[in-house]
């Protein structure tokens, strides 16, 4: 095979920027100082490709090596010609070409992390599809703006890292390297200006800039929206406001003034419990830690620990996070996770005095107040130890609330040791109720009754208060514990038998009612909860409250590969932000940058992050306004989700140095745009692709950012992504020998329904591809083997794209058969001429191709992709059918049009050959005539008497009296109603004529 390359030069390429038109110059032998005979302006690589064979004939046939050659030309013009570089409103990036186009769009996939192991098949699914859709809309003449960047900080590179023993900057950029290789196998028309690293210290920079505008602001309640903690300090100095525990500003001295400003900010230090995973050697936030109490990378135990931690205070955007979700076109099945992660409930929130103390509970249900038996705090709860009785269980005590031991300390110490590695899904679910009693007791509000108090693993303190009233005829959990423990079950709804289970159904109120003017006997359900919230209030016993699920934003990791934060700490322990000026705070330079990692089951180990034993850039001297002075690095960095929770706006504005990204260009790719979506819009992404597991992740982190920034004024848009769409995974089937060792699947030999691996007989699984699996297949290999408009296709064809579907690499060569056709209806496989002709198209051909055309237009809007590439392979098997050779080049050249936001390569060959100048890229999409979708006449049954007899041709748009003479006309029917009486006429538009005869 011999390849030839024609290189142009001079002029300028209005559309791409790229340099054209001149003279032309073959390399190839036989050619060489000819010059082309179809100069092609607009182009700055063109190229011929001759395939000699042994026999010196010469053939043109599409072949994988053909499919390589026309795909790394093409890529490469792409890349010096900048053809998918999408201009901005204003700074770098901005065009002097004249006004942008009104219309844009943005589409974006999901930040990916950049594994060791390299891509497999299922990696590029979605890329693909938002690379196909921005090809199509670009066709539509919109500015297109689609990038990829790499999310390289967190655990799982520095795990990598660590494994292979070298520095996780070295590896990470080695990943970045081969995934960015990878990738430009599929000729995906990425803004490669725009592409960003979150490890680029030029990109954390603004990461740590963004985490110090939250750190400096606090949530207003009254005007819900964050403000600058510069305008609480007006306030509170001007007496408008007092501190969270009442005081004023002005009596308070200066150390009590930046402690009461701490309690405001929407980034604060909190000594609380939070998951720690000695195997990790690193805290988590709930949403890393697994159903089963485990670290989701890694799969190690995790405790519950009390530890002083950068806290982001999230649940102050509850409502708002919560609301929200009403403006978004995102899945469904996204939004319920959210609004039940949220987790959003009214009821009230009621005292329970004992031993001094105030034991506030939620609960939903203030109605069953009088079937209190019993008050259960969880293990962890703050006044467990306060309200632990100081002396044994008296004799009279159950053995069964004592957890095995005389001394209520000890019961209470034992207890939490054992419970410490469960989860809180494991604590829910867990069928057999544990507890301790305290020793001590509580006393009911309403009934004046002197309840016991117990710790249980079922109440948690992540939800309400962490400590629960306990009703336990009529609340399943509460039940069995009552049950378990031998406590009193007192019914206060009518309807069902608390002797056989808890009645949790409504009814009338029984037995609830006091001497102190509170009677709920006789009400319903939503009467008696009025009822009861109405008489707390005014008794002070408890007020009306709206209650969350989400907790506050665990916001610091025990690592070495993270941002670190822009905090120092004086020497009394004070922390302090550093100005913008300092900015960005990198990691420094170490030769032991692994975690200290302990026995993974080892609970009292304490958390001791890796850059604590950097001292000399721990320790450091600077001027923050008032002298040098020493100061004391935060030694936590970032999680993993910093990252990614702003990216999408640097994107934007990639090489602003002034701001992370300039609000004009913000408004013009993610503002509101009310007149396209309506009032409501919130702005955003238009569209945003990828998996659904990151649904209270990286999206409901990503909000709560975005939100601040658009309260802050640095947005213009509400929300991050206007649309979500998750797409399907490919996955593959995997095989185990008697061991339980996976063995290499494309090694795996079928006979008569079983599998078999050299000889042995294994077992076949099917879910994920992956390496540990040895099912992966990659795509260089697909690539090189079938092309990559080959794998394009496929990928596309396999189903619609937001289901999963199994990878089975002997159906790729379907999708090549097709390409195949379509080369050839173009191109003459022994001549490389065009194999078309300038014959006019036919009443079918016309009907054929606009049907395509309109029907190809919808799925690419719809992200029917699959159905495109099923419309194209039938409007290719008819034009193959319908003429063997030369095909009308107006049927056949709409084609590459057609296929080319699917399989771009061949589409562009195509185009060139075809004599057209310019990259198809910005070439309007085809438009369809509607004449051509009706049928000008149908065909209908004509019944008799329910029974079908004939069928006649009638005009598509007769009336029914037209088509009732057509019918009577036809020789069957007249034959068969001559003599008879037709008692009744019925026409069913465009179905069936019922003729009622006797």
């Amino acid at each position: 095979m011999q390849i030839c390359i024609l290189a142009a030069s001079g002029g300028n390429d209005a559309k791409t920027g790229g340099d054209y038109g001149g003279d032309f110059g073959c390399a190839c032998p036989a050619e060489r100082g000819k010059r082309s005979e179809l100069p092609r302006s607009g182009m700055r690589l063109l190229h011929c490709v001759i395939m000699t064979t042994q026999s010196d004939s010469t053939s043109y046939r599409y072949t994988p090596e053909l499919a390589n050659q026309i795909e790394k030309t093409w890529q490469q013009y792409w890349k010096d010609n900048g053809t998918f570089n999408a201009p901005n409103p204003v700074g770098e990036l901005a065009t002097d070409a004249g006004e942008l186009p009104k219309e844009k769009l943005n589409v974006q996939d999901m930040f990916p992390y950049p594994s060791g192991a390299g891509l497999h098949v299922g990696h590029p699914l979605g890329y693909i599809a938002t690379d196909t859709y921005a090809r199509y809309n670009r066709m539509l003449g919109k500015n297109v703006l689609h990038t990829l960047g790499y999310d390289a900080f967190g655990l799982p590179a520095e795990q990598y890292a660590i494994q292979t023993g070298t520095h996780p900057r070295t590896t990470t950029e080695a990943n970045i390297e081969n995934m960015r290789r990878q990738l430009g196998m599929l000729g995906l028309g990425h803004d490669p200006r725009r592409s960003v690293e979150s490890t680029d210290p030029e990109f954390f920079k603004w990461t740590q800039w963004i985490f110090l505008q939250i750190y400096n602001s606090w949530f207003d309640e009254e005007q819900q929206k964050a403000r600058p903690i510069a305008e609480l300090i007006k306030e509170l100095e001007a007496n408008k406001r007092t501190t969270k525990d009442g005081r004023y500003y002005e009596d308070l001295t200066e150390e009590e003034k930046a402690a009461a400003i701490d309690e405001f900010r929407l980034v604060y230090l909190s000594n609380s419990t939070v998951n720690w995973c000695p195997g990790l050697g690193t805290v988590l936030a709930n949403e890393e830690v697994t159903a089963e109490g485990k670290s989701e990378r890694g799969n190690f135990p995790v405790f519950r620990k009390n530890l002083s931690q950068w806290m982001m205070r999230i649940t102050a955007y509850s409502d708002r996070l919560l609301d929200d979700l009403e403006l978004l076109d995102w899945p469904d099945k996204v939004k319920s996770m959210q609004r039940n992660w949220i987790g959003r409930s009214r009821g009230a929130e009621v005292s329970f005095p004992a031993e001094g103390y105030e034991i506030e509970v939620f609960t939903t249900r203030p109605d069953t107040l009088f079937g209190a038996e019993y008050v259960v705090l969880a293990p962890e709860h703050e006044l467990v130890d306060a309200l632990l009785s100081p002396i044994p269980y008296d004799d009279d005590v159950d053995e069964r609330w004592t957890y095995g031991h005389d001394d209520p300390k000890e019961a209470v110490e034992s207890y939490r040791t054992d419970i410490a590695a469960k989860s809180d899904l494991e604590r829910q679910e867990n069928k057999e109720k544990t507890g301790v009693f305290l020793g001590t007791y509580a006393t009911n509000p309403v009934s004046g009754k002197k309840v016991p108090i117990f710790i249980a693993d079922y109440v948690l303190t992540g939800y309400g208060t962490g400590a629960i009233m306990a009703v336990p005829a009529h609340d399943t959990r509460d039940y069995e514990f009552a049950k378990a423990f031998g406590l009193p079950i007192t019914e206060v709804v009518s309807g069902g038998n608390v002797e056989e289970e808890a009645w949790t159904e409504d009814g009338a109120l029984i037995n609830s009612s006091n001497d102190k003017g509170l009677n709920l006997n006789g009400l319903n359900k939503a009467e008696a909860i009025a009822a009861a919230i109405e008489w707390l209030e005014k008794d002070g016993s408890g007020r009306e409250k709206v209650q969350y699920k989400l907790r506050d934003w665990l916001f610091a990791r025990q690592r070495y590969w993270g941002e670190p934060f822009p905090i120092v700490y004086d020497k009394d322990g004070f922390a302090h932000a550093l100005p913008e000026s300092m900015l960005p705070v990198e990691l420094p330079e170490v030769e032991d940058y692994k975690p200290v990692s302990f026995d993974p089951e080892d609970k009292d180990s304490e958390p001791q992050p890796p850059l604590a034993k950097v001292r000399d850039w721990v320790e450091v001297e600077l001027d923050l306004g008032d002298g040098p002075q020493t100061y004391f690095r935060d030694t936590n960095v970032m999680p993993q989700w910093a990252g990614s929770s702003w990216y999408q706006l640097r994107y934007i504005d990639p090489r602003n140095n002034e701001a992370f990204c300039d609000i004009e260009n913000e408004r013009y790719w993610t503002g509101p745009r009310p007149e396209q979506h309506g009032p409501q819009d919130p702005g955003g992404v238009d569209l945003y692709v990828g998996g659904v597991e990151h649904a209270v992740l990286h999206l409901l982190y990503s909000r709560f950012w975005h939100k601040v920034l658009f309260d802050l004024g640095f947005v213009s848009s509400q929300e991050p992504y206007r649309r979500l769409y998750n797409q399907g995974y490919i996955q593959a089937y995997a095989y185990t020998d008697s061991r339980g060792v996976y063995v290499p699947a494309a090694e795996v030999e079928e006979k008569d329904g079983k599998f078999y691996y050299n000889g042995e007989e294994v077992n076949q699984e099917y879910g994920k591809m992956g390496k540990s699996l040895k099912n992966a297949v990659a795509p260089d290999d697909i690539c090189r083997d079938f092309g990559a408009d080959t794998l394009r296709v496929y990928e596309m064809s396999m189903g619609p794209l937001d289901t999963s579907r199994p990878w089975a690499t002997k159906d790729v060569v379907g999708s090549q058969r097709f390409l195949q056709r379509l080369w050839r209806l173009a191109v003459n496989e022994d001549t490389g001429e065009l194999a078309t002709t300038d014959a006019a198209l036919s009443e079918d051909d016309l009907k054929q191709l606009h049907r395509t055309i309109a029907g190809v237009r919808d799925d690419y809007e719809n992200l029917r992709l699959n159905t495109v590439v099923a419309k194209l392979i039938e409007y290719v098997n008819y034009l193959t059918k319908t003429y063997r050779t030369e095909a009308p080049r107006a049927a056949v050249e709409p084609i590459a049009q057609l296929v080319s936001p699917i399989a771009p390569h061949i589409a562009e060959e195509l185009w060139q050959r075809f004599g057209h100048d310019e990259t198809i890229t910005y070439q309007p999409f085809p438009t369809f005539e509607e004449k051509y979708l009706v049928d000008d006449e149908i065909e209908v049954p004509v019944q008799i008497n329910g029974k079908v007899k004939a069928r006649i041709n009638v005009a598509a748009d007769a009336d029914q009296d037209a088509v009732f003479d057509v019918a009577l006309a036809d020789a069957k029917i007249a034959d068969l109603t001559s003599g008879k009486n037709v008692v009744k006429k019925i026409y069913v538009p465009g179905r069936m004529v019922n003729l009622v005869v006797k």
